[in-house]
């Protein structure tokens, strides 16, 4: 089979929704993920012509620091993290779009403050007064951020100049925080105007999804209880928790990475076909999947769930303390840094179909993907020995670290014997693109500057996913649980997690 051949295309290809001249206010933004992802993912928006050219960013945190300190350090995090280098020319005329203001979420006169200086940034640069906060703090803050902009006027309910905000999850720790996240939220900003970002829904692979699905005509007949055996849907982090271990204790994996990421994954594999794009069509039939997931309850969650921790060992090179010897970590901990699932959807489409989901730290590597395994075809001709069966074909999603795809399928060996092996059909984006992928950050922030929020969880699908988190975590917390299983870092998990799975007779793909 020929290589397929590299696609070179320019920004000025692509479709996009019209982006207006606009400030970006980060709340938060002396903070690693402004200096990490959101700084960056702009300068890259910019050096491809993406970016509206009238532009300003403010950042406003609790560290005292000038324009020029404030730039320094957004700088060196574009050196380190930016996806294109750094270039002088270009990143001369960026920064001087770049401010700071130093101030208290919950001080009431930091909002008069950042008031008079977003409006000086607008008259410096002739800007409509089109404005976007960036909630880049912890959700115990979002209450007093909310309300000093309500009690300021920055935040208003219109539609031209608009104002928009953007909430980083987590939204909530389960379905009453989450709900009052939301009312807060709402009360001040009209759903319309609230963007709740998932960095996942921007990557490459996710957004490729519905476009495998819909716009392929071999896929969606098949995309069903009849032709599909199982899904599983992976991320795996080589990371231990490092730094983020107070954040980790009141989360664990089931909050920090299901609730949210793989939800969503879960919901754009198995939703029905939207009759458009528009935002609210595309949600709602995401939030269709959310209502049809078998919730898992009571003595349920022994079979359907497996929890656990990661113990001493070696992930690469690098040896990784066990969880409960983390700084930060209570010696009893019982806080899970894997956990696996097993979930159906129960409409007609996907009636008995398991969706195997997991997730964890200290794992042999850094990957994420969703693979579709299709059933296996009947014991006869080619798949005539049940103790040598063929393996079953899959379409695999990969979404890191190398996003792209591949589908497997089995062919005939050359040669004089009537033997099959299984090969892989498989592309990487930048190898056929000619270009890197845009890091998440750079899609969503151009969705929310554009008012596109189909890659955003509305509200209802936010409480939906924490409903039937809750249960989950209810049920555990019923179990009276003192120590969870263990797996060795650097393992693919524990045993528990193994045995899950196979007793469907299935087995987990490879890390």
């Amino acid at each position: 089979m020929p290589a397929t051949p590299r696609i070179d295309i320019t920004p000025a290809q692509e479709a996009l929704a019209p982006v207006e001249p606009c400030t970006l206010i980060i709340f938060g933004g002396s903070g690693d993920l402004a200096r990490r992802r959101l700084i960056p993912a702009l300068y890259n928006l910019m050096l491809d012509g993406l970016l509206p050219a009238n532009f300003a960013v403010l950042g406003l945190g609790r560290k005292s620091m000038t324009n020029e300190d404030f730039r320094a350090t957004l700088r060196e995090g574009v050196l380190t993290h930016s996806r294109q280098p750094l270039k002088e020319d270009r990143w001369s005329v960026f920064t001087e779009r770049l401010f700071y203001l130093a101030g208290g979420n919950e001080d009431r006169q930091t909002y008069a403050a950042l008031k008079a200086r977003v409006e000086d940034i607008e008259r410096q640069f002739g800007l409509p007064g089109n404005r976007i906060f960036y909630l880049s703090i912890p959700p115990s803050s979002f209450t007093a951020v909310c309300e000093g902009l309500e009690h300021s006027e920055l935040a208003v309910r219109r539609a031209r100049p608009y104002a928009r905000i953007i909430v980083e999850k987590p939204v909530g720790r389960d379905l009453a925080s989450a709900q009052q996240i939301n009312a807060v939220t709402g009360r001040v900003f009209d759903e319309s105007q609230i963007f709740r970002i998932d960095h996942y829904l921007g990557k490459e692979t996710v957004q490729n999804l519905m476009v495998v699905r819909f716009a392929n005509s071999i896929f969606e007949p098949i995309w069903n209880h009849k032709y599909i055996d199982h899904v599983q849907i992976t991320v795996s982090e080589a990371e231990g928790v490092g730094t983020r271990a107070t954040y980790y204790e009141e989360a664990g994996a089931l909050r920090d990475m299901v609730q949210n990421h793989m939800l969503q994954l879960l919901c754009l594999v198995a939703m029905e076909p939207p009759y458009s794009l528009d935002p609210d069509v595309v949600r709602n039939a995401k939030m269709e999947v959310l209502r049809c997931l078998r919730p898992i309850t009571g003595k349920d969650v022994e079979m359907f769930s497996v929890r656990a921790q990661y113990a001493a060992g070696v992930v690469g090179e690098n040896p990784v303390p066990g969880y409960r010897r983390e700084v930060g970590v209570k010696p009893d901990s019982t806080t899970e840094t894997y956990v696996a699932l097993k979930c159906f959807v129960e409409n007609w489409r996907w009636s008995g179909v398991p969706f195997y989901l997991r997730t964890g730290k200290a794992l042999p590597q850094r990957a994420s993907e969703v693979a579709v395994q299709f059933k296996d075809i009947p014991q006869i001709l080619f798949n005539a020995m049940p103790q040598h069966p063929q393996p079953a074909n899959v379409l695999a999603l990969r979404i890191q670290p190398e996003e792209g795809l591949s589908l497997r399928i089995v062919s005939r060996v050359p040669g004089t014997r009537e033997q099959t092996h299984p090969v892989e059909m498989a592309f990487k984006y930048a190898e056929v693109f000619g270009r890197p992928s845009p890091e998440a950050y750079e899609r969503l922030l151009l969705d929310v500057m554009a008012g596109d929020a189909s890659r955003f969880m509305r509200r209802d699908a936010v409480e939906a996913s924490w409903a039937w988190i809750t249960k989950i975590l209810e049920a555990w917390q019923q179990q009276g649980t003192r120590w969870l299983p263990e797996y060795p870092a650097g393992a693919c998990g524990p045993v528990e997690a193994d045995r899950l799975i196979q007793q469907d007779g299935r087995t987990w793909r490879p890390l």
